[in-house]
């Protein structure tokens, strides 16, 4: 049982630390896929190498180095090309072009994977093996605009939404219905090979057409709702004119809408998911239960506004302080997802830093709930990047209190100007992971001890 603050800070410390581990590309392939003799087994699936005449690999998305690099001791006897984003520098190495990536803005180098990726796509025949390793983050690293719009134009509606709060499935309704590749589009350009999609889902529920704006599944949404989207944030007047006449000619039947479940060129597509958001929670329960802890999951589909989950959050938490107190049982609550922020300051922050403070601010108001018991709440990207900042989320404690009075400070003005990271950067407690090379959403360790 968890005695005091410091100790609580090396329990949440190894709790993170272990769900990274356990959604290391390298793991989740190793864990996922083997070769023997010339057959790739891919979960229960066995694909006979020698059957095709090519295979291409295209591994794009946060994980797409490190996944690419567990893949390829199994394939490059039978590798032809293939498109790596996500390396420091581009090169071309062994057949495969690696490129530079940009998130969560796309950027020239993100263009010039997505036309590569297009070309290799066309390529292929009904005898060729198209293997897409597909992570996080994927959208941005792989982006070919349709025609008439720009590079430029489908960063700036990308960060008009963002900005707005649009989740992830509204954010990749709209850019599937503006780029040449994404919606199934990319199968649609590879048919009739055979293709896998070996995934690392960072979306809630794991649906399969939201990862990465889903190049080979096939999607259901439409001109229609990209267009109710861009009007329900208030958006629509002031998108870019080319993706407004994309879209006006889209939902008027003047162009091909994405790919629809039940279409031909998905006949030969298989999917299967290596790592998800419970994965990571179920090992850092076991890490958790290790140090004593009664540990719950509570979910792994968090959404919605960052404050108002911590609302959410900090009620719940009210109720096993009380258990804490009244039954000398120390906790351990789970859980994950990924929570949005509608942007109106001028601060610095992401949804982790967000969440925590506004957490910060709900025990504030009502300290009385925490009294009598030692406690942790920390949340994390698990990309290690959280919004567009260094740190990848933040951790309070009593000792986050004290420091706020120590430098008198109004946290409240911190969380309306959107300044989240200033404020943890000012009184402790920011999170430093430096990239993880995975990105399964977010992580949150709510830790709850008695005072010994």
């Amino acid at each position: 049982m968890a005695e005091s603050t410091l100790e609580l800070k090396e329990i949440a410390r190894r709790i993170g630390q272990t769900a990274l581990q356990a959604v290391r590309p390298d793991r989740l392939v190793s864990d996922s896929v083997r070769r023997v003799g010339s057959s790739l087994v891919i979960g229960s699936q066995n694909l006979n190498l020698d059957k095709f005449d090519r295979v291409v690999l295209i591994s794009f998305g946060k994980a797409g180095v490190p996944l690419a690099e567990a893949m390829l001791p199994l394939v490059e006897d039978k590798l032809y090309s293939g498109v790596v984003t996500g390396s420091e520098n581009y090169r071309e190495e062994g057949g495969l072009f690696y490129f530079p990536s940009s998130h969560p803005l796309p950027d020239d180098w993100s263009l010039k994977a997505g036309q590569k990726a297009y070309e290799l796509a066309l390529s292929l025949t009904e005898r060729d093996l198209l293997l897409m390793l597909i992570s996080g983050g994927g959208s941005a690293h792989l982006c070919l605009p349709e025609e008439g719009v720009t590079l430029e134009e489908k960063r700036q509606i990308t960060e008009m939404l963002l900005k707005a709060g649009a989740d992830i499935k509204e954010l990749n309704t709209v850019r599937k219905h503006i780029s040449r590749i994404k919606g199934g589009r990319l199968a649609r350009a590879a048919w009739p090979a055979t293709i896998f999609n070996l995934i690392v889902s960072d979306v809630i529920g794991n649906d399969l057409e939201s990862i990465a704006s889903g190049p080979t599944w096939h999607d259901s949404t439409t001109y229609e709702q990209a267009v109710a989207v861009l009007e329900k944030y208030s958006l629509w007047d002031d998108c870019p004119e080319n993706i407004r006449r994309v879209l006006e000619e889209g939902r008027a039947g003047w162009r091909e809408e994405t790919v629809r479940k039940g279409d031909r060129v998905l006949e030969k597509v298989r999917p299967i998911i290596i790592g998800d958001n419970l994965r990571a929670l179920y090992a850092a329960k076991e890490t958790a239960r290790g140090f004593g802890l009664e540990t719950v999951i509570l979910t792994s589909e968090d959404r919605g506004e960052a404050r108002e989950a911590a609302r959410r959050y900090l009620e719940r938490l009210k109720e096993f302080a009380r258990k804490v107190r009244e039954q000398r049982r120390a906790f351990c609550l789970l859980a994950g997802g990924e929570l949005t922020v509608t942007v109106r300051g001028k601060g610095a922050g992401g949804r982790n830093t967000e969440f925590i403070l506004a957490s910060l601010l709900e025990i504030m108001r009502k300290p009385d709930d925490f009294q009598g018991i030692d406690w942790l709440l920390m949340s994390l990207a698990t990309d290690g990047r959280d919004g567009p900042t260094d740190s990848a989320g933040a951790f309070i404690s009593p000792e986050s209190l004290v420091k706020v009075s120590e430098l008198n400070l109004a946290p409240e003005i911190f969380l309306e100007n959107n300044d989240s990271y200033t404020f943890f950067n000012t009184v402790g407690g920011l999170l430093k992971t430096g990239p993880t090379g995975t990105n399964v959403m977010d992580l949150r360790v709510f830790l709850l001890s008695p005072v010994s």
